[in-house]
C-alpha cells in the first residue's frame, strides 16, 4: 500500500499566481508572494513576506526565509524588460533579506545557484552570477554581476566580489574582503584590496584532504606567490606539474581561463 503524497501547506494569506507551479510538500507561509512562471520543487519552504518572481525554477528541499527577494529584475541599466531566468538547485538555505536577481541578455540570460549552499542574511547575488555547490556566503556578502563562485568557496561577512570576477574552488575570503581580480582555487584572501594569505588549509582538512594533497597544494601556492616568478612562468610550471595530479589540474585550468588576472 502506497502512502499518500505530502500535501502542500499554503497559508491563505499568501499570494500565489495561478501560473506558478508548486510541487508536492511545498510550504508557503503568510504574506509570501509567488509570481507567474515560478516553479518550486518538492519539500521547499517559502517564509513569510518572501517574494519570488519568474521566470524562476527552484529545486527541492530549499529553505527560503522571510523577506527574501528571489528572481527580481536585474539591477542593470541595460535591462529593458527582456525575458530572463533564475535557476536554483536543491537543499539551499536562503536567509532573511537575501536578494537574487535574474540574468540579462547581454550574458546568457540566466543566473544560476547550485545545490547545498548557505546564503546568510542580507547577501546579494547579482544578475548573471553562477554559484556552484556547497558555497557559503556570510552575512551581507555581495556579488557583482557576472561573478562566478566555484564549489566549496566561503565568502566572509561584508565581502564584495567585483563584477566578472571568479572565485575558485575551496577559496576563503575573510570578512570585509574587496575582491577585484580572480581568486585561484584553495587560496585565502583578505583586505581592501584583497591580498593572498596562504591556502585554505583548515577548510581543506575539513573536506578530508590528506596531508599529501595539502603539501602538493602548498608547493603550488609557493610557485605562484613566493618564488618571485612572473605569472606566465608560474602558470607554466604549475601546468607541467599538473599532468598527473588532479588538485593541480584544477588550479592550472583555472589559471588558463582567468580573464581578469588573479589576485597576487
Amino acid at each position: 500500500m502506497h502512502s499518500a503524497a505530502p500535501l502542500n501547506v499554503i497559508d491563505p494569506r499568501a499570494v500565489i499566481d495561478p501560473a506558478a507551479e508548486l510541487d508536492e510538500g511545498v510550504v508557503v507561509e503568510p504574506f509570501a508572494v509567488i509570481g507567474p512562471h515560478v516553479q518550486i520543487g518538492k519539500g521547499s519552504e517559502v517564509g513569510p513576506h518572501a517574494v519570488i518572481r519568474g521566470p524562476c525554477v527552484i529545486g527541492r528541499d530549499n529553505q527560503i526565509f522571510q523577506f527574501a527577494s528571489i528572481g527580481e529584475d536585474p539591477q542593470d541599466q541595460k535591462y529593458g524588460g527582456e525575458t530572463t531566468y533564475l535557476e536554483i538547485g536543491d537543499r539551499n538555505t536562503i536567509r532573511e533579506f537575501t536578494t537574487i536577481h535574474r540574468g540579462t541578455v547581454q550574458d546568457q540570460s540566466v543566473t544560476t545557484v547550485g545545490s547545498d549552499n548557505l546564503l546568510m542574511a542580507y547577501t546579494h547575488v547579482a544578475h548573471d552570477c553562477r554559484i556552484g555547490n556547497h558555497v557559503v556566503m556570510a552575512n551581507a556578502a555581495s556579488l557583482g554581476g557576472h561573478v562566478r563562485v566555484d564549489d566549496w568557496a566561503i565568502l566572509g561577512g561584508f565581502s564584495v566580489i567585483h563584477q566578472y570576477c571568479r572565485v575558485g574552488q575551496h577559496c576563503f575570503a575573510a570578512m570585509g574582503s574587496i575582491v577585484s581580480k580572480d581568486v585561484p582555487p584553495y587560496v585565502m584572501v583578505g583586505g581592501h584590496p584583497a591580498k593572498p594569505h596562504g591556502i585554505n588549509a583548515e577548510g581543506l582538512r575539513r573536506r578530508q584532504f590528506s596531508p599529501k594533497r595539502l603539501a602538493t597544494i602548498k608547493r603550488a601556492y609557493k610557485i605562484l606567490y613566493a618564488a618571485g616568478l612572473p605569472l606566465a612562468a608560474a602558470r607554466e610550471e604549475i601546468a607541467a606539474a599538473a599532468s598527473d595530479n588532479e588538485e593541480l589540474r584544477v588550479l592550472a585550468d583555472f589559471l588558463d581561463l582567468s580573464e581578469r588576472s588573479i589576485i597576487r
